[in-house]
């Protein structure tokens, strides 16, 4: 290959993304405040995402994110390039209901990422005009507030197959190397009607065994016991319903072979919530 052409295909050869699966707090929690800072129980998740992306090996060309708050019946990728957003909760304050986050779509990538699917033997479809809900909009307006990286939205798939959601992650694994950052929004800790701290222990316990999983150095040891979270100690009393963990299986099916590391942890509304990176 000439140099000058060596040199042009180093410039747009992309470094490879890690993968991350990231708490998004509840509701508009780190904007209640219309003009002031975020409050205080929030404050270190907060502080936590506003840094998430600043040590990735470079700035990602775009963002695949599943958050806990959208399924369908097959997996489904958002294709417009210039989404609203949906203010998808309820009981906040009125500014927050005029929030604005308006990073751009992905069209390419979206069909690139439902190609990966099928290939890997899923049906999956696209749809352009739901708007982005707030398990993309919130977090990323605290990780990227410029709105500068493009972003595309897949959907967990309906029935909540925890093995589904790692081989879905799996497939979509080669878009890592091509520049593109892989991000579970959810929840590690989600029931909504305990919030009293009266759940601590079982609490701690649950994230204990739930970061013990992540982080085994084997892979596939470690995809297997999240396949099989619901073994986990008071798996059922931290997820009535596991559509906000199920973000995190995606992450751990696109990281391969790279190992988890547990890069957060925090104490809000009396549950203890935690952040992962693989790769």
């Amino acid at each position: 290959m000439p140099l000058q052409a060596e040199r042009e295909a180093r410039h747009f050869r992309s470094m490879k993304q890690p993968t991350f699966f990231l708490p998004h707090g509840g509701g508009p929690c780190f904007f209640l405040d219309e003009d002031g800072p975020v409050p205080p129980e929030w404050r270190p998740m907060g502080d936590f995402l506003a840094r998430a992306i600043d040590d990735l090996p470079e700035r990602p060309k775009a963002i695949l994110i599943v958050s806990g708050h959208w399924e369908e019946q097959h997996f489904t990728v958002h294709n417009g390039e210039r989404p609203e957003l949906l203010y998808d909760y309820g009981g906040f304050p009125d500014h927050t209901y005029a929030l604005r986050w308006d990073a751009p779509g992905a069209p390419a990538l979206a069909d690139r990422a439902a190609a990966l699917l099928e290939v890997a033997g899923f049906s999956t479809a696209t749809e352009a005009d739901r708007g982005w809900d707030h398990g993309v909009f919130i977090p990323m307006k605290v990780a990227v507030p410029e709105a500068d990286i493009p972003i595309v939205q897949l959907s967990l798939r309906r029935d909540l197959d925890p093995a589904a959601h790692i081989a879905a992650g799996r497939a979509l694994a080669p878009l890592r190397d091509e520049g593109v950052l892989i991000v579970g929004s959810g929840m590690s800790f989600h029931n909504m009607r305990l919030r009293d701290g009266s759940v601590q222990e079982a609490a701690d316990a649950f994230d204990a065994a739930l970061t013990a999983a992540v982080t085994d150095p084997d892979p596939a040891a470690r995809d297997a016991s999240l396949a099989a979270w619901e073994r986990l100690p008071h798996a059922r009393l931290a997820h009535p319903r596991e559509e906000h963990l199920l973000p995190l299986m995606v992450a751990a099916g696109a990281a391969s072979d790279d190992p988890g590391t547990h890069i957060f942890r925090d104490r809000v509304i009396g549950w203890t919530v935690s952040g992962y990176r693989f790769g």
